[in-house]
């Protein structure tokens, strides 16, 4: 949609990052001042600097206050310790704003040598963006066996597929595409297959499919050209945008937005590269493209037209390209490239297929806690994990031992969710972590709790136990899975 350039100037957050980030960061605001642009910019802290202020989120207060004041932020790319220490500024951002949609377009780059040029790729992916195992619930269960927690909702599973709808048809795309890992994970891979279908029913002008993810990741290489809008759970989109930005010419032009209610931001999907910082060699494209974004999302979509069309005749043209994008040896420097870019301004590529770009109709989602009610509630029994170096035939004594006189028998005993107890045959191997399965003999009263009590207070005078999950029956339906092998 081209229109006329807004008249009014838009706040925008302005955060520089760490490496490489100061320079792609002024590249961009120049091409986009040039361009006429009408922003103002408020220059904000994130990333090692905070962290070197001893600021654990990566993001200080004067930095969250800007981004919720102006609602809109570009971002460069921060530095993320690895392993230990401090949280990731980045998921501090989009979690504090809850930023829950991370939108990755991928589309055929003229003028960029890939071995997939000439195959017409143009899709999104669409990443649910701050719950699954990125809810970074973990816990050392044993000084050997640690766990992270898979939290999927179904009201987030509904954001995520909503605003996949809605962008496709903000884009005049046709197909929405749902990848999960369903066939294994069916409670919480399952529910973002169930919800996703659920959703895409409402959209009839939208074509919609299901799709295991692994065959996802093998269709993006074989056939990318079949995808329009993908969609998908945190960490799976998190692997597959990586792998769908590598067929079109990498990180280093792969633009990306964060969406939410009340917040935006849009940065570079690429890494610091602190290798190349302050030698004047970094690309600014990854940045620039996420801009473009920003300039539609804020309703300026004559200038981001004006932007793209640039930065698409400067990449065929191949002159004054950085050396990340140019034949070997023949790169230029930052300041050449965007010079080229802006000397390109009000040209137009004949290559790049323009899209009738409107803005994306988000639903508002109230700020309540969202709680699903169930008809019938049901409570069957319990897993009371426990750690022990004995054989499952001694564990199993001894709980079954535990068990007698309690409201519970014990039904079975897996290791890594494989039954062991009763021993079923094959050869798996052991850890010093037990799931013990306890189901109620008759039907319990309320939630149990003294029942409960007095069953660990059984099993801890053998064993440690770490955790306990309830087993429930939500609507008649179990809200629980079996383990391998179990009856």
């Amino acid at each position: 949609m081209d229109g006329t350039p807004t008249t009014t100037r838009t706040k925008v957050t302005a955060i520089p990052g760490d490496g490489i980030g100061p320079e792609v960061m002024r590249a961009t605001r120049q091409v986009l001042e040039e361009a006429g642009a009408r922003i103002e910019w408020e220059e904000a802290l994130a990333g090692a600097e905070a962290f070197r202020k001893g600021i654990g989120a990566g993001a200080p207060k004067e930095t969250l206050d800007s981004i919720a004041r102006n609602g809109v932020a570009l971002k460069g790319p921060l530095e993320t310790p690895v392993g230990f220490g401090e949280k990731s500024a980045n998921v501090t951002l989009r979690k504090v704003f809850e930023m829950y949609g991370n939108i990755r377009p991928v589309r055929e780059i003229p003028g960029l040598r890939t071995p997939f040029a000439g195959r017409g790729i143009d899709f999104v992916v669409v990443r649910e963006n701050v719950e699954d195992l990125y809810a970074g619930v973990e816990h050392m269960q044993t000084p050997g066996v640690a766990q992270c927690l898979k939290l999927i909702t179904e009201v987030g599973c509904e954001r995520i597929v909503r605003l996949a709808a809605c962008l496709a048809e903000a884009e005049g795309r046709r197909k929405v595409t749902v990848a999960t890992k369903a066939n294994i994970m069916k409670l919480t891979e399952g529910m973002m297959k169930r919800v996703g279908e659920s959703v895409l029913k409402e959209h009839a002008n939208l074509a919609h499919e299901h799709m295991i993810v692994d065959n996802c990741a093998h269709q993006m290489v074989i056939r990318p050209e079949q995808f329009d809008v993908v969609v998908m759970t945190n960490m799976n989109g998190d692997i597959l945008s990586d792998l769908a930005a590598g067929l079109v010419g990498g990180l280093g032009v792969a633009p990306s937005a964060n969406l939410g209610d009340g917040v935006a931001m849009f940065e570079a999907v690429h890494g610091s590269a602190p290798q190349i910082a302050g030698k004047g060699l970094a690309n600014p494209t990854a940045l620039l493209l996420s801009a473009v974004m920003m300039l539609r999302h804020i309703g300026d979509f004559a200038t981001a037209s004006k932007v793209e069309h640039a930065l698409y005749v400067t990449l065929e043209e191949g002159v004054d390209l950085t050396g990340d994008l140019a034949p070997e040896g023949q790169g230029v420097g930052t300041d050449a490239y965007v010079a080229r870019v802006m000397a390109n301004l009000g040209r137009r590529s004949e290559r790049l297929v323009e899209r009738d770009y409107r803005p994306i109709a988000m639903k508002k989602w109230p700020q309540i806690t969202w709680y699903k009610a169930a008809s019938t509630r049901e409570l069957v029994g319990v897993d009371v994990f426990v750690e022990s170096e004995r054989d499952p035939h001694a564990i199993g004594i001894t709980l079954q031992a535990a068990a007698e006189g309690s409201a519970f028998d014990l039904k079975m005993i897996s290791s890594r969710g494989a039954q062991v107890w009763p021993h079923m045959g094959g050869n798996t191997f052991l850890v010093d972590h037990f799931r013990a399965r306890f189901m109620f003999r008759e039907p319990p009263k309320g939630d149990a709790v003294a029942e409960i009590t007095d069953l660990l207070s059984r099993i801890g005078r053998q064993h440690r136990w770490m955790h306990i999950e309830k087993l429930q029956r939500f609507d008649g339906a179990d809200a629980f899975t079996k383990a391998q092998g179990e009856g």
